[in-house]
């Protein structure tokens, strides 16, 4: 490895994959829907969307459950 790389850690550090992107808004749909929102709804969702939902998890529960 090249001196200047080593000294430079935002060369080297490693960036995120489309792959463990993927991932992890696969795993975040599986929780909006075990938290009681409806698949089709989740389907239509932006991935930024299903980030903000996540934040407040029981304020989703508690919407979906009054329905």
């Amino acid at each position: 490895m090249a001196t200047s790389t080593f000294r430079n850690k935002n060369e080297v550090r490693p960036k995120k994959g489309a792959s463990d992107r993927r991932r992890r808004v696969k795993t975040q749909k599986k929780r909006l829907i075990s938290l009681g929102m409806p698949e089709e709804a989740v389907q239509k969702l932006q991935v930024d969307e299903i980030r903000t939902l996540l934040r407040h998890p029981k304020k989703v529960e508690r919407q979906y459950a009054a329905q």
